[in-house]
């Protein structure tokens, strides 16, 4: 804290010129010589971002001195790179970026709101989802809506839980944020936790791998995905804009709406978000799923102060569901009712040095405030948790100096305040440090990216206990070092291949070391260790790209070994205190998972489009600590191919989309085999502009043969089918 008003002050005593350096122009069509409206312009070195307005002319103000690299992206065009240098302070550089047509989506990127926040994105990313993309795989959910990308599963348990799975990883292995901070919640403990962030106001979402992932944290081997919904401006904009999206699906007779709105005041942006859903039971070929409803609202305000120095912003957001867990007759034979609160508070600076080598100094301050109380049939509280987040991160960006060509360094620090009732898990506290250093530098045509991050960890229970029923209950602390390397080569103008080393460390979480109680709504009685060893990790993974004008082809081969890799474990044994529970052991095992991604996007006849993807992990764990031999780890995705056919114009979709599955038969402990299954979809897209006004229109058709399936990550799949056929249609207004 005492660094985020040091910065305060260093922004209030600091003298600039009034003028900020600038980059100003019009994007136009190469072919036609036309504007291009609503292209995203993206400055690498500040994070800063805008799009241009409806005539095609930008304006980007305020940056570094020295070398800039500017990205630019529009749906139907490729994506240009330019790079150009400003030489002196106030100096406004005037250009022209034209822009080359392709209906390739891997070429392209839409961007349709007036301005976009740099603040709230990373620094590095693998893939991002929005636009027309974003659009038609809406979904109810922050896992449902990345269903569609290659290597993402979804773990749920009901309508309201999903949480992402990528390559098989998922919980605290894979770290979820939104606008770059953590979202505070527990949706990483339990299948019955829901993940707080709202995806009908999401504007885009990005995935981060290898050295970006160290800026974040050092557990996250599966990834980042951060969810941008721009709550805290760092630009201002031109003039009032928003967007306004209504939503509505058949499946589960649900409905949602958003609004979020930017109001410039001089330097100052005001910044508004609200969001509400509904839904009624699921139906599914065989009936409904008995008290799978959801009633959320969310919302949010921002206010950021903006000069030539940088900008000062901070946020209030409130999240609120309540939620219902499907019956289990072995567990809860009348479903568990989940009420959920959490506010949140974010302080986020950023401050443009007016040096050749320092280049920007970030810093960002959230508070998370989360409650979640399981109500049992007859309204009685079963079990509630609560946890207060506190985190703090500063970093600086810099240019060239020496041997060292571009990167980022900083610190990290969290607090975590946990408490469950209902159960005889202590009260206990969390403080993690952590330091980082990512680079990257170019050897010619060789890009290599360089990551270091150092952590330290305390968990403490509120009150020892050597006694305990599950152990010596007693403060554990854990450090290790963390790091990453990536290699990437273009062997000429189409073929590039690469490489990525990670080397992971994840201390063991609260609930790990001394959970010992029931959660009805997981039908799992849950046993802490308070002996675990941190997880240690190291993932290995080589990939090659193809990309001409009507083709792009990926293929990525991993790795994941892991020495001590912690997992809840169906020990299949009946709790003495809850015979109804099994009881679930967290230990910690020797285990690998490995597999492959294949996607393709293929240009056919001018407007014709073919995308395809297949998909496979394996995963395997050590039979015990003193045996070599390996069994299957449980919840892993099966084979999955997934294809698409569509006809594409700049303002019009329609096309359908294949899923299948094989069956899982590889099984964990005490798992239940599912079988294969083909799925059939149908989506179509249109937009228009009407004036300074684009409206767009998405209708999708789910799971059209109304197929009954099984998801193998659901925690209900012994009891219930997966969702049946389902009408939805998405109108997103820009202004």
């Amino acid at each position: 804290m005492h660094l985020f008003l040091s910065l305060v002050l260093l922004f209030l005593g600091h003298s600039l010129p009034e003028d900020g350096n600038a980059i100003s122009g019009r994007v136009l069509d190469s072919e036609t010589g036309e504007t291009i409206p609503f292209a995203y312009l993206h400055v690498e070195e500040v994070n800063r971002s805008t799009t241009t307005d409806a005539d095609g002319y930008f304006s980007i103000n305020n940056l570094p001195l020295g070398e800039i690299h500017l990205a630019v992206h529009r749906l139907g065009y490729k994506t240009k790179h330019v790079s150009l240098t400003i030489e002196s302070n106030d100096e406004t550089l005037d250009i022209e970026i034209y822009l080359t047509p392709t209906l390739l989506s891997s070429q392209s990127i839409e961007v349709t709101a007036d301005e976009l926040t740099s603040g709230s994105h990373l620094t590095h990313v693998s893939q991002k989802l929005f636009g027309d993309d974003l659009r038609q795989q809406m979904g109810a959910t922050l896992a449902q809506t990345l269903s569609n990308v290659p290597g993402i599963s979804q773990r749920t348990m009901g309508t309201a839980t999903g949480r992402p799975i990528i390559r098989g990883l998922g919980d605290e292995r894979l770290s979820i944020l939104e606008d770059g901070i953590n979202s505070g919640d527990i949706s990483d403990q339990s299948a019955d936790h829901a993940v707080t962030i709202e995806s009908s106001s999401t504007q885009e979402i990005e995935i981060a791998r290898g050295p970006a992932a160290l800026v974040y944290g050092a557990n996250a081997v599966g990834g980042i995905i951060n969810v941008v919904s721009n709550k805290i401006s760092s630009n201002v904009p031109q003039r009032v804009n928003g967007t306004f999206s209504i939503t509505g699906e058949t499946v589960s007779t649900a409905g949602a709406s958003s609004l979020s709105l930017s109001v410039p005041v001089n330097n100052v942006v005001l910044n508004a978000n609200l969001n509400g859903r509904t839904s009624l039971d699921t139906n599914t070929p065989g009936g409904k799923i008995e008290n799978t409803y959801t009633n959320t609202y969310s919302s949010s305000l921002g206010i950021s102060y903006i000069k030539n120095w940088g900008y000062l912003g901070g946020s209030l957001s409130y999240y609120d569901s309540n939620y219902g867990i499907p019956p289990d007759p072995a567990g809860h034979p009348n479903g568990v009712d989940i009420d959920m609160q959490k506010i949140q508070y974010v302080l986020k600076s950023e401050y443009v040095i007016d040096n050749d080598f320092l280049k920007v100094w970030e810093t960002d301050f959230s508070i998370n405030n989360y409650s979640h109380i399981e109500f049992e049939s007859n309204g009685s509280i079963g079990t509630e948790f609560g946890l207060v987040t506190t985190n703090l991160r500063s970093f600086v960006s810099h240019g060239e100096a020496g041997l060292l060509e571009k990167g980022t360094f900083g610190i990290s620090a969290e607090m975590e305040d946990y408490a469950v009732f209902g159960a005889s898990t202590p009260n206990s506290n969390s403080y993690s440090f952590g330091a980082f250093i990512v680079e990257e530098k170019d050897f010619n045509d060789l890009h290599v990216e360089a990551g270091l991050r150092f952590d330290f960890v305390r968990n403490a229970p509120k009150e020892n206990d050597p006694s305990s029923n599950i152990g010596n209950i007693r403060a554990r602390e854990f450090s290790a070092l963390s790091s990453s390397l990536s290699a990437i080569y273009p062997l000429n103008e189409q073929f590039i291949i690469g490489a990525t080393l990670l080397n992971s460390f994840r201390a063991p979480s609260l609930e790990e070391l001394y959970s010992e109680g029931p959660h009805l709504a997981s039908y799992s009685f849950e046993i802490g260790n308070p002996d675990l060893k941190a997880e240690r990790g190291l993932a290995k993974e080589v990939f090659v790209t193809y990309n001409n004008r009507y083709t792009v082809l990926e293929a990525a081969f991993y790795h994941n070994g892991f020495s001590n890799y912690l997992y809840a474990q169906d020990t299949g044994r009946r709790n003495n205190r809850n015979p109804d529970l099994n009881d679930f052991q967290f230990v910690g095992v020797e285990a690998q998972l490995y597999g492959f991604e294949v996607s393709m996007e293929q240009q056919f006849f001018g407007n014709l489009l073919f995308n395809g993807s297949v998909t496979y992990t394996v995963g395997r764990q050590n039979e015990s600590t003193t045996s070599s031999k390996q069994v299957p780890l449980p919840l892993i995705p099966p084979l999955t191919v997934k294809s698409s056919l569509k006809y594409s114009s700049k303002s019009f979709e329609i096309g359908s989309r294949v899923t299948a599955s094989a069956e899982q038969n590889d099984l964990g402990d005490f798992e239940t085999k599912t079988e294969d299954f083909v799925l059939l979809d149908a989506f179509a897209s249109y937009s228009i502009m009407s004036g300074k006004l684009l409206h767009t229109f998405s209708f999708n058709i789910s799971n059209m043969l109304n197929t009954t399936y099984y998801n193998h990550l659901s925690r209900i799949k012994e009891l219930n089918p997966e969702a049946g056929r389902n009408f939805s249609l998405l109108y997103r207004l820009y202004f």
